[in-house]
């Protein structure tokens, strides 16, 4: 495969990740950092280090806007629920082991 191939490829992966989350603004960030590791803020700082390093001026709240779609605040304000106790500790634990 050439290196374009498989940028076009890797970029289609992203969309589809990205399409994904948005169709699943039920699954909060601490349930994804709990199981997976990472959540779509962790995927916005990886875009923004990712166009920073090609040389592309890009703002956290940028890279956010385009990892949920809007506005995170709005984002925040529509989808976001209260963490459970179990979900919060759980983040705690995996912090600790981090």
């Amino acid at each position: 495969m050439d290196q374009k191939t498989q940028t076009e490829i890797e970029a289609a992966a992203f969309r589809r990740l990205v399409a994904h989350f948005d169709s699943r603004k039920d699954v909060q960030n601490i349930d994804m950092m709990n199981l997976a590791g990472f959540c779509r803020n962790c995927l916005s700082k990886w875009y923004r280090a990712e166009a920073e390093s090609r040389g592309v001026e890009i703002s956290y709240d940028q890279a956010r806007e385009r990892v949920y779609g809007m506005p995170y605040d709005e984002w925040k304000a529509q989808f976001q629920t209260e963490a459970s106790p179990e979900a919060k500790a759980a983040f705690e634990k995996q912090k600790a082991h981090d």
